[in-house]
Parts: structure tokens; sequence; C-alpha cells
């Protein structure tokens, strides 16, 4: 069963409006060899950087607690003792949502401060196998509650801060108590029942900008959302460079057979390689074509999902990818790229090694590197920074 699922986890935050830096923290962790997939998020105390720096501190803790498998009220105790209590308020700075996936066993989550979980099969709410409320002897005031669960293939599980619940909160007659965990719910169904394959990340924006929308654009409270979907793993490719041997040109070409949703071809020779090949053309919309894009516009082929410059385009995304940066700010070319790749779970880069003569021009910019070091520098940032899949084949 683990094999043939794939455990998408994403998120999405939007920062307080006049701060710096988010108040929540959400921290991954997958243990391949034990087919579990633990995740975190917390709400620190008030906002901003204090608020960031004790959130992050607790889902550090309790990740480290849940792949220890500590005894729950114990790993809660310790991280409750090992926060500063608000000193107006008397409570410690951070409620959390911990959860512990096991692929084919029960998957278990713990909360304390956060809105409840919510479980999807389809659009369908599922109620937990077992629920219990434990109360700490030190922290009496302070709740926690433990949740038993079964995932089956097509699930989701949306977990988010108060800064979702809560927003709107005030705004009229209809938001007297906020969006509450209800409204999430039917927005997030109905998203499902518009889009049924809809990624983690996008479920998980969309939800963010709906409580970011209900407050009137601004955000009072740093708003999390975190989606984690269990599904069949979704797969791109993208082909680049020209292969070494002109002979491989037809096998090369044979890659882009993925489908129009997931392939990408990055580079003007590659894209002359498939035009010559399936004989059609690249279409270019230069309506398009911004002079601050400071990237070529990206092109159609049929069958594939987009056809853009080569090194240039490739080494923006690398950069992105390797700063975290968000896609909004970026050129159309770089962040169409960027959007795909969030949208799949492996990325298979096929990869052309015949030298263009072109990137020894001395006026080209000095960072630009042999699309090789690129590919590999982007398949490392995919790895570290979000948790996808790589793989390289050279021709």
């Amino acid at each position: 069963m683990g094999s043939q699922l794939f455990v998408e986890m994403e998120s999405f935050q939007l920062t307080k409006t006049g701060q710096a830096a988010c108040g929540d923290d959400i921290q991954y962790k997958v243990l391949k060899d034990e087919n579990r997939y633990l995740a975190v998020l917390s709400d620190g105390l008030g906002s901003g950087v204090k608020a960031h720096v004790l959130a992050n501190m607790t889902t550090t803790m309790a990740l480290r607690y849940l792949q220890s498998n500590m005894d729950t009220l114990q790993s809660v105790e310790t991280i409750m003792d090992s926060l500063p209590v608000c000193e107006l308020r008397k409570i410690s700075y951070s409620t959390f949502s911990m959860i512990d996936i096991r692929l084919g066993g029960i998957t278990k989550i713990i909360e304390m401060g956060n809105p409840q979980y919510i479980q999807l099969r389809g659009t369908e709410e599922v109620q937990p196998l077992k629920h219990e409320t434990i109360v700490s002897k030190y922290w009496p005031d302070r709740q926690v509650e433990c949740y038993e669960l079964k995932l089956e293939p097509g699930d989701r599980l949306i977990v988010c801060s108060d800064g979702v619940t809560q927003s709107g909160l005030g705004e009229g007659p209809q938001y007297r108590f906020g969006w509450r965990r209800c409204g999430e719910m039917e927005y997030a169904q109905e998203r499902i029942s518009r889009n049924p394959s809809i990624s983690s990340y996008t479920l998980a924006r969309s939800i963010a900008y709906k409580a970011y929308g209900i407050s009137q654009n601004i955000c009072k409270d740093d708003i999390s959302c975190m989606v984690i979907y269990m599904r069949k793993p979704r797969v791109m490719r993208i082909l680049t460079g020209p292969p070494y041997h002109k002979e491989h040109d037809n096998i090369f070409a044979s890659h882009a057979d993925l489908g129009e949703d997931h392939t990408i071809i990055c580079g003007g020779t590659t894209a002359n390689i498939l035009e010559r090949i399936v004989d059609r053309k690249v279409q270019i919309d230069l309506t398009k074509l911004k002079l601050s894009d400071k990237l070529p516009p990206a092109g159609r082929l049929p069958g594939v999902a987009l056809v853009t410059e080569g090194i240039l385009t490739l080494t923006r995304v690398c950069k992105a990818l390797e700063n975290n940066e968000s896609v909004e700010d970026l050129p159309t070319a770089a962040r169409k790229i960027i959007e795909m790749m969030l949208e799949h779970d492996k990325i298979e880069f096929v990869v052309g090694t015949k030298v263009n003569e072109a990137h020894q021009d001395p006026n080209l910019p000095q960072d630009l590197e042999l699309r090789r070091g690129v590919i590999r520098r982007m398949c490392a940032a995919l790895n570290q920074n979000f948790r996808k899949e790589t793989e390289i084949t050279f021709f």
C-alpha cells in the first residue's frame, strides 16, 4: 500500500499585516523506512518575530517527540514547560497541532489550542475512530485533544491556525463569530467538488486567501493552512538541451509523452528538435511579452504544457527554488515552471549534454553555469525545500 501512495504535504501562510515575520510555524519530516509522515503546525502567541521564534521552538520539539514515539502527555508537558508564560495573560506562548501518519496503519493527531483538524473523503467529512481529552495536572487550564483516525487513498487532512477560522470576526452579522471551522470546511468541500484532484498547495493557498478576503484583505492575525492529501504520485518532465549525439534526438523527444499538463520544454534547440519530430510549430503569444519580465516569453506546442528559453530561465528558476522566493514576483516563464513543479510530486529532468557555443559568450552573466550544474542545484533545492522527488537522465 505504502509504495503506491504519495502523501502530499503542503501549506500556505500569510503574515499579519504590518509584521515582518509570520507568528506561525509549520514543519514536516518524512521517515521513509517507517512509512511515517510527520507534520506540526504551531501558532505563537501574539505576532511578529517573537511569536515566530516561539512557534518554531514548538514545532522543532514536537517533531522530535513524535519521531521518538514519546508519551503524548509527557511530550505536551515538556513543550509547555519549555515555553515562557505571558506575564499578562498567564498562558504559554504556543498552540499546536501534531500529526503522525503511518501508511497502512493508524494516524494520530494531537491538538492543543488550535482549531480542530478536518478530514475529508472526497467532499464528505470523516469522523475519527477515537477521541480523548487529556488534562495535565501541571497545566490544568490547557486541554489536549488526541484523535486516532484511518486515512484512505483520496483522503485529505486540513489543519489551520485560528487566523483562518477567526477571520472576519465582527465583520457584520454573517461573521459575528468569524469564518469558523464550518465555513472553512464548506469552502474546502466546494473547491474539491469543482476540482476533485486539486493539489494540497492550491487548496491551502485558496483557503488562506479566502480567509484574507473575508477580513477585507487585511491580515488581522497570521493565517496558516496545511493540507495533507493521500493519492497516487504525479510526475512531470522537463526536457532541456540537445542530446550529445544527434542520432539520439528521436529517443530524447519520445520522453515528451507524459501529456499536455505534465511536460515542459526548456531551450530553443530542444524545441526545434521537438518541432522537427512531431511536425508542429511552437506558438508564442508576443502580446504577453513584458519589458519588466527579463526573460523571453513562454510558448506552446501541442502535447506540451510550456515551451521556454533554456539556460537563463532555468537559472532563474533555480535561484527562486533555492531562496524560496514568492512565485508572484517572478518573470512569467519562471513562475509557470515553479507553479507546475509545486503541483507535482516527482520532477524528471531529461538533459541533453551537447554544449551550446552561445553559453561561452563572456558577455553573459557570471553566474550562468552549464546546464548540468543548474539542474543538479535545482534537484537539491526541490528535495530540501519542497520535499519533491527528482530524477535526472542524461543524453
